[in-house]
């Protein structure tokens, strides 16, 4: 018996020990689960592939593109950190054992990749560059022939940077109530954000190849915002088609800038590159590569690629522009982007997200935040459907700005909308319905549009209210137009002016009907009686009123009165190719001595007055141009690969309502914007011209010159006002703007972001010699008071600098020697020709 004490005792102390290593194992073993968000601390974005660790550990995971993560453990350590470059890491104390919701935010942080190093021996990097770069017509989605896919897009716009002072202004502090509320848009630890518009759409978006087109359809579309009435416009803008970016292609144009891409088949000139990490995203095993411009200044990106081994395939992208960038009024631009493969084998977006960070103008002023995020599902590739399917790039559903239930939209959006999201709405709401943000937001409108939006017309432009000049003396001048509040098939205008040197009412009035929106269709009729200089064309200016106003300033040379009225009728017979018909009768009024022969055969038969009537036929092809129509107004956005094309026949009648000349006039005119990656981008117009027919010189080619200090693009800059004169000529005019490429190397240039742009403007023309012969004096006897170009090129070379304080452009232009330059004429004058000139300019680039 005494025996089996201690063997009791020993067993008793097993049991204890079993028992505690069992308790140990179970508090051992229970699970730390722990989800949560990573967001941008400024913005209040997601920011997707983030790495969340246990401290000291390799256990973690990386958010998603949604920002979310999801980790579990057996074995945690008591702190989680989240670490991602460009920002600065942070820690937060978990619970063991339990669920728990972490959410972080963090702060951006400038991060010198170049300070990393790389050992002797090729970056190992190179090699996974050179295979995605072999591979990319294998992965471009470019190489299908068609897909299509269901879109749901979001933008956000917001105002944030908002200092002390800003805050201090009296319209901010009338809305301070409504900032009150929106600190906790940006997070707790975030910075405060005041939401100015908010937009959701929901599309179908089909793309085909050879030939290659693409449209959308909007079939639903919400929009709030300050400023906004019907948003039709906007509803255009919102779509996916303006938010699309193929890293695939060489360049990324952005904001109308045309940015690198980190995997450009020449990759290795603008950018380094670190590859490291190689990790599983979804079920992709992929590289992570870092990468950074070699200059800051150019227009390239800083971020992180995951390529797939597999494929050698973007699997997602995060890439941003810092404000190092030679870009004007921009802090940030990021760009994230996640893909998945199709059955073909190339990747299509499923998520994009796009955030444009725009600076502060003054130190008083605040900044604006933009924010768009597109989700894409349901792909069907290789289907392509005939090209007719295509003709309109975007088409808006007659019912797409329908106002629908809450309830509704949560029904076809890809994802729901967060508790922030939601808050937007309701704020927008209040902040428009504060009567100072609404005066405010009439003054913007005005200012950008030009007009006075008085309800059902609109009053201006503004910019032609007053005027001074020579001829007139001082100017007064009021207008208007009707809204789409008026009609949605017909616009009236009118403006009346009066002259208190010349005594003379001046005036203009016009009626369009807008036939059909689908295939744009309008006739109109116009009435005018006004001035203008011969050689300029305030046709080919119509689109700018600012250098149409400017033209009322100053000496009026070769200045006549007009009378005119005009019928026009236009039509868009198939995508790209819009078909012109017009009529249009005038009057000549010289207010200089000018003279012309009634009778070439009769020398006294001398005349100063004239009228035409003209039949005007115009054709005009742009491939693949983009239109967005505003109300009752259609503007284009511009072609992104094809030139315009427009050919246009004039033919005038004599004996129709009095005319005095039979004549035909044939132009052919085709512009192209020539993008130039790293050189910048060209914009080139080549003109032709022949007049058949003997004609006062006002009617032939008076080619249009500047003896203003102000550069236009459009005319001959150091060329006197209708020193020259053809009946038939060929020009070219051409800009070269270089953006950053070559004072972007130059260390003290580089941070003025001033920006190099070359001109030159050249023609080649001849005029007849009974033209030549209709240029008489008072007698009917010709004179030499005109100079010909006589099949000698007129050029001119400039070279200058443009974002001079981001608003100022100086152009240098220097005017090539020609063999007339000294010509005497018969009164013993010369010309006074200017050899070289210093233009001033003012523009808003980014």
């Amino acid at each position: 018996m005494t025996s089996s004490v201690p063997l009791n005792k020993a067993l008793r102390y097993l049991q204890f020990y079993a028992v505690f290593l069992f308790m140990s194992s179970v508090a051992v073993g229970q699970e730390t689960v722990i989800k949560g968000k990573v967001t941008d601390a400024s913005s209040g974005d997601p920011i997707p592939y983030v790495n969340v660790l246990f401290q000291g550990t390799s256990i973690g995971v990386t958010t998603d593109f949604d920002g979310n993560f999801l980790l579990r453990s057996s074995s945690p350590t008591d702190t989680l950190i989240v670490s991602y470059v460009g920002y600065k890491p942070r820690k937060k104390k978990i619970n063991k054992g339990v669920t728990q919701v972490l959410n972080f935010q963090l702060v951006e942080e400038v991060t010198n990749l170049k300070e990393l190093v790389i050992n002797a021996g090729e970056n190992p990097a190179y090699e996974v560059l050179r295979r995605v770069v072999r591979n990319k017509n294998k992965n471009d989605k470019r190489k299908l022939t068609a897909y299509e896919y269901d879109t749901y897009t979001k933008i956000e716009a917001s105002i944030d940077n908002m200092t002390d002072k800003f805050r201090e202004k009296k319209l901010i502090r009338k809305i301070s109530q409504v900032l009150d509320s929106v600190d906790r848009i940006a997070g707790e630890d975030g910075k405060p954000i005041l939401p100015i518009f908010i937009s959701e759409s929901v599309s179908k978006l089909y793309f085909r190849d050879n030939p290659q087109l693409k449209y959308e359809h909007i079939l639903k579309s919400k929009i709030h915002g300050l400023g906004v009435e019907d948003g039709t416009m906007v509803t255009q803008f919102v779509g996916s088609s303006f938010q699309e970016y193929n890293f695939y292609q060489n360049w990324l144009n952005i904001l109308s800038k045309d940015f690198v891409s980190p995997i450009a088949d020449g990759w290795k000139l603008y950018y380094e590159y670190y590859l490291t990490d190689s990790l599983y995203v979804g079920d992709h095993y992929c590289y992570r590569l870092d990468f950074s411009p070699k200059s800051p200044q150019d227009l390239a990106f800083t971020g992180t690629v995951w390529i797939t081994k597999k494929d050698y395939a973007i699997k997602q992208i995060d890439a941003t522009v810092g404000k190092q960038a030679n870009l004007n009024f921009i802090e940030k631009i990021k760009i994230q982007q996640e893909l998945e493969p199709t059955a073909e084998g190339a990747w299509l977006p499923v998520k994009n997200r796009v955030l444009i960070d725009v600076s502060e103008l003054t130190n008083t002023s605040a900044g604006m935040l933009a924010k768009f995020y597109t989700s894409n599902k349901n792909f069907v590739v290789n289907k392509p459907y005939a090209p007719s399917f295509y003709e309109k790039p975007i088409v808006m559903s007659e019912d797409a700005r329908m106002s629908e239930a809450e309830e509704y939209w949560d029904t076809i959006r890809h994802e729901p909308l967060s508790e922030t999201e939601k808050s937007v709405y309701r704020m927008i709401d209040t902040l428009v319905n504060i009567p100072v943000v609404r005066t405010y937001t009439e003054i913007i409108n005005i200012l950008v549009n030009g007009y006075f939006d008085a309800g059902k017309v609109y009053l201006g432009p503004y910019v032609s209210m007053i005027g001074a000049n020579t001829l007139e003396g001082f100017r007064i001048q009021g207008g208007f137009k009707t809204s789409i509040d008026f009609s949605k098939k017909w616009v009236l205008g009118g403006q009346v002016g009066y002259g208190f040197k010349d005594e003379r009412i001046k005036y203009s009035a016009f009626v369009q009907r807008i036939l059909s929106k689908e295939k744009w269709t309008t006739l109109s009729f116009r009435t005018r009686s006004d001035i203008n200089r011969v050689g300029l064309d305030d046709e080919s200016l119509s689109d700018n009123l600012l250098i149409l106003a400017a033209q009322r300033w100053g000496n009026f040379r070769k200045g006549y009165y007009f009378k005119e009225s005009k019928v026009n009728f236009q039509r868009e017979l198939f995508r790209g190719f819009s078909q012109r018909v017009a009529f249009r009768y005038s009057s000549f009024r010289p207010a200089f001595d000018f003279y012309y022969l009634e009778d070439q055969n009769e020398p006294a038969s001398v005349a100063t007055n004239y009228e035409t009537a003209e039949l005007i036929l115009e054709s005009r092809y742009a491939k693949d141009e983009i239109f967005i129509q505003n109300d009752n107004e259609r503007f284009s956005m511009g072609t992104t690969k094809w030139p315009i094309i427009t050919l246009r026949y004039t033919q005038g009648f004599k004996g129709i309502i009095n005319s005095d000349f039979d004549y035909s006039k044939l132009r052919l005119t085709l512009s192209k914007d020539i993008r130039m990656g790293m050189l910048g981008t060209g914009y080139a117009t080549v003109t032709g011209e022949k007049v058949f027919g003997v004609l006062p010189y006002p009617l032939l080619n008076p080619h249009i010159g500047n003896q203003t200090p102000f550069y236009t693009g459009v005319t001959y800059n150091l060329m006197n006002y209708s020193e020259f004169v053809s009946d038939q000529y060929a020009s070219l005019q051409y800009q070269q703007h270089f953006e950053g490429f070559l004072l972007n190397r130059i260390p003290l240039m580089r941070r003025l972001k001033w920006r190099l742009v070359g001109t030159a403007n050249v023609i080649l023309g001849d005029m007849s010699q009974p033209n030549r012969n209709n240029i008489v004096d008072d007698q009917g006897v010709p004179v030499e008071s005109i100079s010909f170009l006589n099949n000698e090129p007129y050029v001119e070379l400039g070279y200058g600098v443009e974002n001079i304080f981001k608003f100022i452009r100086l152009d240098f232009i220097h005017r090539m020697p020609r063999s007339d330059d000294n010509t005497l004429f018969p009164d013993g004058t010369t010309k006074n020709i200017r050899k070289f000139g210093v233009f001033f300019s003012m523009q808003f680039n980014l």
